[in-house]
């Protein structure tokens, strides 16, 4: 049985801890008023006459798609910019909180192909990707409560639940965004939300509780129930996902739409939790638990970690080259602010470290075999998907108010604490052998 350390567990509460003390800094030190924005504008351009140009001249991405707004009002623009600098610990704690979450999602998808492909060489890995699934239920807690918050408008995130976009008597209505309201409207999303949720942890609830039965059973039953149930939280997966990531992200830009969104946030799902599953496993073979866990596995897993590095960057070029392409205002609105404004450097970095940084250095077959090679090419690619979720994130909700500082590493600290306490507690609940599984044997002697 594996023992959660005293240093590890030590380390993920003052994680924790300080990003807690962060996450409320971060929210008390936001401006609650125009006026103080107004006071924190003329302090900033003292010290750079540039700004109240720029500031002038740019809006914030989350309102252009629902307002006309007039630059040269100084009250609007005000309104904008206080509404951007509210935004941005709640986007903050956003990022993070569904970043980690997805790498549970992701881990549970992989897991459950596991069992419909009936693949061998996985099983050894199957308490690993287990016990990091322990997080969803937390994480989908953390992610439904920021749903509820911002349904009864706790912030400004989301623009399409302000009601006077629907109403034709005001000035700001969206005729737009009225034709969507079937599908964007406050209590259907929210339904959708807890059917994804609901969903998900309920596989996850089944598949390891019959995991863990069929350690001590003397026939198959529970694996054929974990192998039904696989088939159909696939199919579920594979629609929820995708209206999840239309849901949560896609509709932070309310005119904007892309058909590969659903697919481009599956990929950066899944290989932020293979990483994760090989970070872990190797973690815990370092420790001297998983001796059946060998060069082979390390391989396979550093492949995938490579595969869908390259399948990310597919998705990612096929969305932006049809998008520049057809060349329609309403399309290529969320690429201006990214590719062009100020997130450029975010935004051609995380090409870099996502893409070109894992095909240069996993190409290598031997280097796949590497422990601390797979660590910190993993590390990499983590930040990497970091970064990707902020620039989905952050330009529609905080525009050209972003900085990186304590409300945006709190919530990070904050959350990997938690993951790391959840995931390693939950690695002392059962053995890390799955003895029961009818390819056990292939998985503990694969190799190739």
């Amino acid at each position: 049985m594996y023992s959660f350390s005293n240093k590890l567990r030590l380390g993920a509460i003052i994680l924790m801890i300080l990003g807690a003390l962060g996450v409320g800094y971060s929210f008390y030190s936001v401006p609650s008023s125009t006026d103080e924005v107004k006071e924190m504008m003329s302090h900033n351009t003292e010290h750079n006459g540039d700004l109240a140009k720029k500031e002038a001249t740019h809006n914030v991405e989350a309102d252009t798609h629902t307002t006309e707004v007039n630059v040269d009002s100084e009250a609007k623009h005000l309104e904008h910019a206080f509404h951007a600098m509210q935004n941005r610990p709640w986007s903050a704690a956003f990022i993070a909180m569904f970043f980690f979450f997805m790498i549970a999602l992701g881990t549970l998808a992989f897991y459950a192909i596991q069992y419909v492909s009936q693949a061998g060489w996985s099983i050894v890995l199957f308490r690993v990707m287990e016990s990091i699934t322990a997080y969803l239920l937390p994480g989908s807690l953390f992610i439904f409560g920021f749903l509820i918050i911002s349904a009864m408008h706790g912030n400004h995130l989301y623009v399409w639940m302000n009601p006077d976009l629907y109403n034709p008597q005001s000035e700001h209505y969206d005729p737009i965004l009225m034709g969507k309201s079937w599908w964007l409207n406050t209590p259907f999303w929210m339904i959708r939300s807890f059917i994804f949720l609901f969903g998900w942890n309920l596989y996850r609830y089944i598949s390891r509780k019959n995991s863990l039965l069929q350690d001590t059973a003397t026939d198959l039953v529970h694996y054929k129930k974990n192998f039904k149930a696989s088939v159909f939280f696939l199919l579920f997966f594979v629609v929820s996902e995708s209206m999840m990531s239309w849901d949560w992200i896609m509709s932070l830009t309310p005119h904007w739409q892309s058909t590969l969104f659903g697919w481009y946030v599956f990929a950066t799902l899944f290989v932020s939790s293979i990483t994760v599953i090989a970070m872990v496993t190797i973690y815990l073979r370092h420790r001297g638990f998983l001796p059946h866990v060998n060069d082979s596995h390390l391989h396979d897993l550093a492949k995938f970690m490579f595969g869908f590095s390259i399948f990310w960057t597919y998705l990612w070029f096929s969305q932006f080259m049809l998008i520049w392409y057809a060349n329609m205002p309403e399309e290529t609105a969320y690429f201006i602010p990214r590719l062009l404004g100020p997130y450029q450097v975010l935004f051609i970095g995380m090409l870099v470290s996502n893409f070109v940084f894992p095909i240069l250095v996993l190409m290598n077959s031997d280097y796949k075999r590497l422990p601390w090679f797979i660590i910190s090419t993993g590390v990499i690619i983590l930040l990497g998907h970091y970064v990707d979720i902020y620039v989905m994130v952050t330009p529609a909700t905080v525009g050209n108010h972003w900085q990186i500082g304590i409300p945006e590493i709190s919530p990070m600290l904050f959350f990997l604490g938690l993951f790391v306490y959840v995931v390693f507690n939950a690695l002392t609940k059962a053995p890390l052998h799955a003895k029961g599984n009818p390819f056990m044997k292939e998985s503990e002697h694969y190799h190739y």
